[in-house]
C-alpha cells in the first residue's frame, strides 16, 4: 500500500465517516480465492478447482450445484452459511453412513500472502452423533469463528433474501450482523453468548425456576453483550450510511440511494444514554419482566427484538414499499458500499457471493453491477442460469459451467479442475 493510502486508513480510524469512503488505491489489497476444495459437501463427493483473482461466474441449470459451491464458501464466514443449515445436514447426499464428515478448504491470496483456510465438521463419539465445527488456519486447528473473520471478510445475497424487507425481522438482523462481522471479528462470539444466555433464561422461566441468582447472572450476560451488539450495529450503520451517501454523490452507481437505521428499545436507549446506564436499564427491565416473559414464552427486552429499517432515499420510500427489482437494487447498493468501506477498514477486499443476482435486474443495472465490481477490484462470485446475463463483465471475469456436480471451464481453456480419483500424487485427477 502506498504512503498516501496508509495515511487515509489512519484518518479513517480516527473518525470522520465521510473520510472512510474516499478514493483509496486498492492495488495489492485484493483478497482472492485461488483454489477451492470440497469434500463430501452436498452433491460434491470431492471437487477441486483453481482460479485466478478475477470475478467468478458459475452458470448452469437449476439443481446443478451452483448454490452448493456458494454455500461452501459461505462457511468460511461465522455462522451457519447462506442457507442457515444445520451442520449435520450438509454431508454428501449419497453417503451411506450418517457419520460422514464434510470439509471446505481454500487457498487465499491475502494481504499476508497465500493462506490456507478450512472448515468442516467432525462427529463426536456419542449416542446422539453430535457434530462439532472445526476451523483451521494454515493447517492449525483454531477455536472460534472469529479466527476466520480475521483473515477473510464475506457477505452474500441469495434469492431468499429478495423478500428480506417483506418478512420477519430476524433475517434483517442476520443481514446487518454479517456485515458487522467484517468490521468486528468478536461480534460473532458476543452474539453467540448473547443468544445462549437468552435461551437459558427462557428455559429457566419455563421450568418455573426460583433460582433468582442464576437468572440475574444470565440477565447480566444478556445486558452486557446486548448493549455491545447494539453499539456495534449502530456504528456500522453510521459508516454504511456515509459510504452510501458518498457513492451516490460521487459515482455513477445506477443503484438507488439508501439509508439504514437499526430500531429497537435498546437502540433508542443507546442514542441518549451511556452504555453502562443502558446495561443497568436492560437488566432492570428483564428482572421486572420475568413473570410476563414466563407467560409469553419469550424475552421481550433486548437487541434480539431490534429491526433494520431501510429507506430508498431516491423516492423517500421504505424498502418494503418498493418493487421487487428496487429491493434487489437496494441490497446490492448496500453490499457495494460495504465492500468499499471494508476495503479501507481492513486494507483488503471482501469476497462477495451473489447467487442468482441478475434475476430481477434489467440490462442497465446488470451492466452497472459489473462495472462497480470491476472498479472495486473485488473477486465476486456470481451464479445464473445463462452466461449472457454476465456479458457486461467481458474478459474481466472467469466463467465456469456447472452440471451434475461437475465444474468445467466455459468455452474451453486450461484452468485446472479436478475430481477425486486416482492418477495424481494427491489423489485428484485433472479433468480440465
Amino acid at each position: 500500500m502506498s504512503k498516501s493510502a496508509l495515511s487515509q486508513v489512519g484518518e479513517l480510524q480516527q473518525g470522520n465517516p465521510l473520510q472512510e469512503v474516499s478514493n483509496l488505491p486498492i492495488n495489492g489489497l485484493k483478497s482472492a480465492i485461488r483454489r477451492l476444495d470440497l469434500n463430501n459437501f452436498r452433491n460434491y463427493r470431492s471437487l477441486r478447482f483453481e482460479l485466478d483473482d478475477k470475478p467468478v461466474v458459475l452458470t448452469g441449470n437449476n439443481g446443478a450445484g451452483k448454490t452448493n459451491i456458494m454455500e461452501a464458501l459461505s462457511f468460511l464466514a461465522p455462522g451457519r452459511g447462506l442457507r442457515h443449515a444445520a451442520l449435520g445436514d450438509i454431508a454428501f447426499i449419497g453417503n451411506q453412513t450418517a457419520a460422514d464428515s464434510w470439509a471446505v478448504a481454500v487457498q487465499l491470496d491475502s494481504r499476508n500472502g497465500l493462506l490456507k483456510l478450512g472448515t468442516g465438521v467432525e462427529y463426536l463419539k456419542s449416542r446422539d452423533q453430535r457434530v462439532r465445527r472445526v476451523i483451521s488456519v494454515d493447517g492449525v486447528v483454531t477455536k472460534g469463528h472469529s479466527q476466520l473473520t480475521k483473515h477473510l471478510s464475506m457477505v452474500w445475497l441469495t434469492p431468499e433474501m429478495d423478500r428480506l424487507f417483506m418478512e420477519g425481522s430476524s433475517g434483517r438482523r442476520r443481514f446487518i450482523d454479517r456485515i458487522v462481522f467484517g468490521f468486528d471479528p468478536e461480534h460473532a462470539s458476543r452474539l453467540s453468548s448473547y443468544e445462549q444466555a437468552v435461551r437459558a433464561r427462557q428455559r429457566l422461566l419455563k421450568e418455573n425456576s426460583s433460582d433468582n441468582v442464576w437468572l440475574s447472572v444470565l440477565e447480566e450476560t444478556i445486558a452486557s453483550n446486548g448493549v455491545a451488539l447494539s453499539a456495534a450495529r449502530k456504528d456500522v450503520v453510521t459508516r454504511l450510511n456515509a459510504a452510501l451517501s458518498f457513492r451516490s454523490e460521487q459515482t455513477d452507481v445506477q443503484f438507488p440511494g439508501a439509508s439504514l437505521e437499526v430500531v429497537g428499545e435498546t437502540d433508542i436507549l443507546l442514542s441518549t444514554n451511556p452504555a453502562l446506564a443502558v446495561e443497568d436499564r436492560l437488566r432492570a427491565l428483564m428482572s421486572s419482566a420475568r413473570q410476563s416473559d414466563r407467560v409469553s414464552g419469550r424475552t421481550e427486552h433486548g437487541p434480539h427484538r431490534s429491526d433494520l429499517v431501510v429507506i430508498n432515499t431516491d423516492k423517500n420510500m421504505p424498502a418494503e414499499k418498493c418493487s421487487t427489482g428496487e429491493q434487489k437494487a437496494l441490497l446490492i447498493a448496500i453490499v457495494l458500499a460495504y465492500a468499499h468501506l471494508l476495503t479501507i477498514d481492513r486494507q483488503a477486499t471482501p469476497i462477495i457471493l451473489l447467487d442468482e443476482v441478475a434475476a430481477h435486474l434489467d440490462e442497465k443495472r446488470r451492466s452497472a453491477l459489473a462495472e462497480n465490481i470491476k472498479n472495486l477490484g473485488i473477486q465476486a462470485w456470481l451464479t445464473g442460469t445463462d452466461e449472457s446475463l454476465f456479458e457486461s463483465f467481458g474478459g474481466s471475469a472467469q466463467y465456469f459451467k456447472v452440471a451434475d456436480a461437475t465444474v468445467s471451464l466455459s468455452g474451453g481453456g486450461q484452468n485446472n479442475i479436478y475430481l477425486k480419483g486416482t492418477g495424481s500424487d494427491d489423489g485428484y485427477t485433472r479433468i480440465r
